[in-house]
């Protein structure tokens, strides 16, 4: 391994670049000695020393903990662990090895009874190199690049001892899954006496019967479950927290769990069938019987060690784990490597046909999946800052092996993560995987497409898309009715036919929720977006200012819930409006407006074009002297944001023109003064603590970071002054948080959705419960408790590279402002800038072939002497603005390429 800059690496190990070119982050920290490793957490959630990383594909992630242990998270039937971690129950996740020589022994569970224990963070695997009593064992752990549901264990042993050793290889995966059931949630909350949310949950998992097989020719097992049904008082129990819902809760958690559909469900009762197999020989031994394994001894010295795996009776009969014995024999100094597959099967596949991919040219499955993540992505090159496109490419990797897929939909989704999706156990909100596409626009078009449709297939009758959906295809009880998401939809469709061309993508048809009810219509992608956009315009609509209105929410879930006075939360709903609606929307309904020109659909994209007018102008009346007030509530409550800044709507005000030259002057110098500069790692939410809000001073809505907000606020700086927007980028970032905090783990390689900012007691962390101690939200649920992958600090930063440079589609082309203040190289299979000495070059690469007009803007072009287009020279065409008009043609084989030279 080569050292790469270790800029951004924090106090807990270093980045590098491995041998395959690509970053990893060389965790050295020992979490069972250093206080810095401890963080504040509910322990029913989580170990305070859990320092955890992602490793994943296209339909499935794992979540591995610096303790060496894995977990496979899996979507379809219901997002879950197909193994647990619990080790007061004698679960231990899996991917963990154990070698013994019959007199020694060693494993890859954190600190495995060994003299060294290095653990690498990879950019698609995770590698621990455990070494003792003259073994190595080095164990690497990656999902294959693509969509199949498995990932490998790759392990590599040496012998240095001076003799021949026979030593035993034991693979071990434990079979108890552990759902993500909110089902599971709103019982520890509306239920006593039923336990914990995770004992709730676990004790659903022990409902399943295993049935163990072992597979042909003695390479692995498989267990297929049955599912034994819930007991009369527990579906007694479940009926009256039914009821709850329906009545003493409604209002707090939203009413009443519906099931439109038979399909419809909130944990998975048909799970699938899990193997671990051996790839490169046949096995030795298998056993699923943990608790004879374990025995007395547990991990850290297993009992049944030394013993025949299938000797310690009941081999298949118990299922409560998947274990493979491995025998070889080793000379000195000689190495061996050996390869094992966990996953699990889907419905109608193959299982041979899948394991066949990957039981010949095992040697080089890994180098092909970490060069894999290395191409078709964003990178951004700077002169003099390595760091960044290091980043990037950590950022896309992280994003994209998020997908997974969602089989009620029948499509991919890129879930928020976090403790959303992992401990409260929701997918949502609605608008979170479609702000996570928006880079795959540049760099992954099928990837949106898939996003698109899921989000089409969520949205109502009446064009309103739900909060959230909990299990498979059951809409999330919840009080939020935001009143902003088809505004996400409008926008990702818009930008993605604008940039692609691929307009024949919205010809598709799409069964609308609950999409299996008979006699429900399809409609094309193109409809739906127009009952979306009436159901925005129309019955979401505008209030006395002018306004979009609030409903009881728009991004901000804590904009009317619990910062409203209860008693008047449902006036606010009819009469409150939103400055952030509006300016959002003056922004994207131009944009879906250009995208309706570009469709020809010219009265529909005129009326468009005038609702982003009429919003605009609307905003702009909001000046409040420093900046633009956030909300209207009623008539008794009135202006918000008049007195504090709130920064969502400020950034949007610039965005969609509704901020003049001169009230952008000044609210530039106001965010600077009171959210930027007192913040090291990006711009916080408002200017100052508010009394009423719901959480402490500098944590979440109450003047929190959330890379969400700031990745706007980077565009608008950077529509406004170049080098603002590039400070701001860089703030944002994961390495100068870590630089700032260096003695926070999460923030280094992932992070949360809201960072706590100067304002809080505890600057850098995110956001605890404890420290809540007037107000109840979520009781018992901190952010640290999964305070890692969530995906908006990775989707942002790749998106806002596009925007730095101003690119903003037109029905015939794009405009563009390639100035910056150093030496770049901006490339993506769709676009891609250049700036090196004394020339600039681009190109542009849409799937559909035409002609193209780019407005280059912001540049002095008398300093440049010549054009050419696709290899001609071109007349330097320039405007009565100063702006560089380019003309020319791609085709299906060739982009539009271009080149200035001073």
């Amino acid at each position: 391994m080569s050292s790469d800059t270790a800029f951004g690496s924090g106090n807990f190990g270093a980045w590098e670049t491995d041998g395959f070119g690509a970053p990893v982050y060389r965790y050295t920290c020992n979490q069972l000695t250093e206080s810095r490793a401890v963080t504040r957490v509910n322990p029913d959630w989580i170990s305070p020393t859990n320092h955890m990383h992602q490793i994943g594909n296209d339909r499935l992630v794992a979540v591995v903990s610096n303790y060496g242990y894995v977990q496979v998270r899996q979507d379809e039937g219901s997002p879950k662990f197909l193994n647990d971690f619990d080790p007061a129950s004698g679960m231990y996740g899996g991917g963990i090895g154990f070698l013994t020589d019959g007199e020694i022994s060693f494993s890859t569970m954190f600190p495995g009874n060994a003299e060294s224990y290095d653990r690498y963070f990879g950019t698609g695997y995770y590698r621990k190199e455990v070494s003792g009593h003259g073994y190595t064992a080095n164990q690497v752990i990656f999902a294959p690049f693509g969509d199949d549901p498995l990932v490998i264990s790759q392990v590599t042993i040496r012998n240095h001892n001076s003799s021949p050793s026979r030593i035993k290889w034991i693979e071990y995966w434990d079979n108890h899954t552990y759902q993500f059931s909110n089902r599971s949630f709103l019982q520890s909350i509306l239920s006593s006496g039923m336990g914990t949310c995770p004992e709730i949950r676990r004790a659903f998992a022990n409902k399943f019967s295993h049935d163990v097989k072992e597979l042909d020719n003695s390479s692995g097992i498989i267990d297929h479950t049955t599912f034994e049904g819930f007991t009369e008082e527990e579906e007694k129990s479940w009926a009256r927290i039914q009821y709850i819902l329906n009545t003493v809760a409604k209002e707090a958690l939203g009413g009443k769990i519906e099931f439109p559909v038979d399909e419809a469900k909130l944990e998975d009762e048909d799970l699938p069938s899990t193997f671990l197999v051996s790839l490169d020989d046949r096995a030795t031994g298998w056993s699923t019987n943990s608790e004879t394994f374990f025995g007395e001894g547990g991990i850290d010295s297993p009992d049944g060690l030394n013993a025949n795996m299938n000797t310690l009776g009941n081999e298949l009969e118990s299922g409560d784990a998947l274990m493979i014995e491995r025998t070889i024999n080793l000379e000195p100094g000689e190495e061996k490597t050996l390869y094992f597959a966990y996953g699990y099967q889907e419905e109608g596949t193959d299982l041979d046909q899948l394991l066949s991919k990957y039981k010949s040219g095992l040697e080089d499955q890994l180098s092909t999946t970490v060069h894999a993540w290395q191409k078709n992505r964003i990178s951004f090159t700077v002169e003099d800052e390595s760091w960044v496109d290091r980043e990037l490419l950590w950022h896309n990797y992280y994003l994209r092996s998020n997908l997974t897929y969602d089989d009620f939909f029948k499509n991919k989704i890129l879930s928020q993560g976090h403790v959303y999706q992992y401990v409260i156990g929701f997918q949502g909100a609605a608008r979170d995987p479609m702000q996570h596409a928006l880079p795959f626009i540049y760099s992954e078009p099928e990837i949106v497409k898939e996003i698109i449709r899921y989000s089409c297939k969520e949205v109502m009758e009446d064009g309103s898309i739900p909060y959230g959906i909990v299990g498979s295809g059951v809409i999330m009880p919840a009080a939020y009715l935001p009143s902003d998401t088809e505004l996400w939809l409008l926008w990702l469709a818009s930008e993605y036919v604008l940039a692609t061309r691929d307009a024949a993508f919205l010809e598709e048809q799409i069964t609308t929720y609950p999409i299996y009810k008979e006699g429900l219509p399809q409609r094309s992608i193109q409809e739906i977006l127009n009952v979306c956009y009436g159901h925005l315009v129309n019955t979401t609509g505008t209030g006395k200012h002018g306004l979009m209105r609030l409903s009881n929410g728009d991004w901000n879930d804590g904009a009317v819930m619990g910062f409203v006075p209860g008693d008047q939360v449902e006036e606010v709903r009819i009469h409150g409006e939103s400055v952030l609606n509006a300016s959002f929307t003056s922004y994207v309904l131009d944009l879906y407006g250009t995208f309706l020109e570009y469709m020809g659909e010219e009265d529909r994209a005129a009326a468009s074009k005038s609702v982003a007018e009429g919003q605009k102008m609307a905003v702009r009346e909001q000046w409040a002297g420093q900046w633009f007030k956030r909300q209207w509530l009623n008539d008794s409550l009135g202006w918000i944001g008049g007195d504090v800044m709130w920064l969502e709507p400020q950034p949007w005000a610039i965005i969609g023109g509704a901020s003049t030259e001169e009230q952008t002057k000044v609210l530039v110098n106001s965010m600077n003064k009171y959210m930027r500069d007192p913040s090291p790692i990006g711009a916080m939410l408002h200017s100052e603590s508010i009394e009423a809000m719901p959480v402490p001073a500098g944590t979440l809505t109450n003047g929190g970071v959330w890379p969400s907000i700031n990745g706007t606020l980077i565009w608008a700086l950077a529509n406004v002054d170049k080098s603002l927007g590039w400070d701001e980028w860089k703030k944002n970032t994961l390495a100068y948080h870590a630089e700032a905090y260096p003695d926070i783990w999460y923030g280094i390689w992932s992070g949360p959705d809201a960072y706590n900012s100067s304002l809080s007691d505890y600057p850098g962390h995110t956001y605890v419960s404890a420290d809540n101690k007037d107000k109840e939200v979520l009781s018992g649920i901190n952010w640290t408790d999964f305070p890692v992958m969530n995906m908006h600090p990775h989707a942002w930063p790749l998106y806002d590279v596009v925007k730095l440079f101003g690119l903003e589609f037109t029905s015939d082309g794009f405009h563009i402002n390639p100035s910056f203040p150093k030496d770049y190289n901006f490339d993506s299979p769709l676009i891609s800038l250049k700036k090196e000495g004394n020339s600039l070059s681009g190109k542009y690469n849409p799937v559909k072939p035409g002609e193209w007009k780019i407005i280059v803007q912001g540049m002095d072009i008398s300093e440049y002497k010549s054009l050419t287009v696709n290899g001609v020279t071109a007349v330097l065409n320039v405007n009565g603005k100063g702006e560089l008009i380019i003309q020319g043609s791609s085709t299906m084989d060739s982009p539009l390429k271009w080149k200035l030279i001073r």
